[in-house]
């Protein structure tokens, strides 16, 4: 468990907490491009870390990510004109550039000066690979983009999707570094009879409490849970937190698997889900490599969000939280069949990333994590949580850089699963397929200065 004093350190993300003020080091996925679709086109709400921001695409096509109210008096520049390379408040007439610059003030007069004193809080934006990414931190010069792989392949050989969940960042980023709840929650209702034998499907539901090795990486941390396989082999799921919200799940092969994921905060209480992917056909048999390819009585289990199309969603708002929404959410219970729960189903939820949204908001937006009683299978959890809270401490107290801020390349791992002997040192065996990523990355459709 946690202290009350380190829980409150680890959920807050808001301007001057420890951890907002580490996550700030870093880039951040804003929106999709498709989010932005036209120049001179409507701006768009965005909540980032507990901040109220304006999103606009420009004339020559570069993003804006400026402060909810004018500088002014206060209106919304949600309601602005976006013309001209910049955005019109309808109030008095006050423009911003994408800088946050007060171009033009037509409601003084045209001698004053007062324009070049005016400057909202506005934060510089980089376009790659249909991610709009921006920089909230306090370098006048950001540093580098990081080398996420699947945000770096080629034009068509990358999907992304987003998801919004109600709770805490970290409450959803757990989920990801636990691979013991894949037996249970995921694959409950599967018995290893209904399995083929020699795959990592029938190891995953063979044996449901694997054994854990925990390590600290220049990037964050890694875990390796091993398992019985035959006689002489265990059966590895090998997966990575990065800094400052990334994660790479184990549900494919070690070295064939393209996919990083992103639990990015958006207030305290809400967080936007972002998944990287390379097109299944790049990541190796689902039937080897995971959970993918199985069904519990002709229910796909797993299915769910591992492709585009995989999900269904509300339909769009233009309020602070009102786009990526599942149909299947908390207030219809997840859409829950108890009848399929007793016969086919151990959750009764349809989707994988459904049965994670609904066990991780049911604690609550924050849970009090005071009153957990941690076992030896939340060892990454425990790692982690560790890792995060002290570079926050240490940035605060000793202005000391967290991980990966100003070296892209240690984003380049791979995360999967992999047959070794049972004397085998996991981390020596596996380090070529881990570390398989030596891309050239590709230039950004913008920058800004």
């Amino acid at each position: 468990m946690l202290s009350r004093e380190d829980n409150e350190l680890l959920c807050r993300v808001g301007p001057g907490t420890p951890v907002g003020a580490m996550l700030r080091q870093y880039w951040v996925p804003a929106l999709m491009s498709s989010e932005l679709p036209e120049r001179d086109g409507a701006p768009v709400r965005v909540r980032l870390m507990g901040e109220n921001l304006i999103a606009f695409r420009v004339t020559s096509g570069k993003i804006g990510l400026i402060q909810n109210h004018c500088p002014h008096r206060g209106a919304s520049l949600f309601f602005g004109r976006n013309e001209e390379e910049g955005l019109r408040c309808v109030y008095h007439g006050w423009k911003y550039s994408c800088e946050g610059h007060c171009v033009d003030m037509p409601s003084e007069p045209e001698e004053s000066n007062f324009k070049s004193k005016i400057h909202a809080t506005a934060y510089p934006c980089v376009e790659r690979n249909d991610i709009i990414w921006t920089y909230m931190g306090p370098r006048q010069t950001p540093p580098p983009l990081p080398d996420i792989e699947p945000n770096m392949l080629p034009q068509g050989e990358y999907s992304v999707q987003k998801v919004s969940r109600e709770c805490n960042w970290f409450q959803g980023l757990e989920g990801d570094i636990d691979t013991s709840h894949l037996g249970f929650l995921h694959l409950g209702a599967i018995k290893p009879e209904q399995t083929t034998p020699g795959t990592f499907d029938y190891y995953n539901v063979a044996d449901r409490a694997p054994k854990y090795e925990v390590v600290d990486t220049e990037f964050g941390t890694s875990y390796g849970a091993y398992r019985p396989a035959e006689a002489d082999t265990y059966y590895w799921r090998i997966a990575h937190f990065l800094f400052p919200f990334f994660t790479m799940i184990p549900t494919g092969i070690l070295g064939m698997q393209v996919l990083v994921r992103a639990w990015v905060p958006l207030d305290d209480e809400h967080i936007m889900f972002w998944s990287i992917a390379a097109p299944r056909s790049r990541l190796g048999s689902g039937a080897a490599g995971g959970a993918s390819g199985l069904n519990a009585g002709g229910r796909a289990v797993a299915a769910a969000g591992a492709r585009p199309g995989g999900f269904e969603f509300l339909p769009d708002t233009t309020d602070w939280l009102g786009k990526f929404r599942l149909t299947q959410h908390k207030d219809n219970d997840y859409l829950i069949d108890r009848k399929a729960q007793r016969t086919e189903s151990f959750t009764g939820i349809a989707g994988i990333h459904q049965q994670d949204q609904a066990v991780t908001e049911s604690m609550g937006p924050i849970y009090d994590r005071t009153q957990e009683h941690l076992g030896t299978s939340d060892a990454m959890v425990i790692r982690t949580r560790r890792r995060v809270i002290n570079a926050a401490r240490a940035l605060r107290d000793n202005a000391v850089t967290p991980p990966g801020v100003d070296n892209p390349a240690v984003y380049r791992h791979r995360s999967g699963g992999v047959i070794l002997p049972r004397d085998a040192d996991w981390l020596e065996a596996t380090k070529g397929l881990r570390e398989a990523f030596a891309a050239e990355p590709t230039p950004e459709k913008s920058v800004a200065p």
